[in-house]
């Protein structure tokens, strides 16, 4: 049962070309094991895409994928290429071929959807033995210094996150997926930035922009003295704690 109809909570097309640019990429191990379970490698939907990095590397190992998003602004944003087929869409209604999908992936996203109605467009997409798997990431560590400099930017905002967000940071344990899971491996989430990348970051949250729209004020900018001191130059290794659920068709 789908329920009440949904209404697409957009929190990132105002910003979409800036959250293409400062986002963290999801990592080859992720990749891999998507890959290796997944029977066939004819068609891959990526849903509610985004800047399309997902897609993009799933195209590197399947014929076809189809990434959506209901979000034209992101779509907009996402470059163009020959191997992936962008559309503006739904989660809930993908305009899929039935039985047609060999996996459908759902980046730092499902906490966004009407759940259940997805699972039904999953369900009639998929085909049998396909791979469904969604992950998402919490909030990002450096070291015992600057850790709780990202935490005092994050508190600040913390009246302005959605209420999704809960469901990411509950690791999306609450969910209920429609088939036997498949076990997953754990695998780690770095990068490497400099001080830049991460104040680019923090400044990309959906709570940041609504603060500043509330308010007037770019909070982040409040700590980046201290930040930039505690970062020093040079690079430094970032790590978000990645949940990832995977179910079989």
């Amino acid at each position: 049962m789908t329920g009440a109809k949904h209404t697409f909570p957009d929190h990132f097309s105002g910003h979409a070309s800036e959250y293409a640019t400062h986002r963290p990429y999801y990592p080859e191990a992720l990749y891999r094991f998507l890959v290796d379970n997944c029977p066939q490698h004819d068609l891959a939907w990526d849903c509610a895409t985004g800047n399309g990095q997902a897609a993009k590397s799933l195209a590197e190992h399947f014929e076809r994928v189809i990434a959506t998003d209901a979000s034209a602004e992101q779509i907009e944003a996402a470059p163009a290429r020959p191997d992936i087929e962008f559309r503006v869409a739904p989660a809930e209604n993908s305009g899929i071929a039935a039985t047609s999908v060999d996996l459908v992936t759902v980046a730092q996203a499902l906490h966004w959807f009407d759940i259940p109605a997805f699972f039904d467009e999953t369900t009639r997409v998929l085909k049998p033995g396909g791979l469904l798997a969604a992950w998402s990431y919490e909030k990002a560590s450096v070291n015992a210094i600057i850790d709780p400099i990202l935490d005092t930017i994050f508190d600040d905002v913390e009246d302005y996150w959605p209420p999704e967000r809960d469901i990411v940071m509950n690791r999306y344990r609450d969910i209920t997926f429609p088939w036997p899971e498949v076990e997953v491996p754990p695998i780690s989430m770095t990068e490497s930035w400099v001080v830049d990348q991460m104040l680019g970051y923090c400044r990309t949250w959906s709570a940041s922009k609504r603060y500043q729209l509330d308010r007037g004020v770019d909070h982040v900018a409040n700590h980046e003295p201290d930040l930039r001191q505690a970062w020093g130059e040079g690079s430094r290794v970032v790590n978000w704690p990645l949940t990832i659920r995977a179910a079989r068709r």
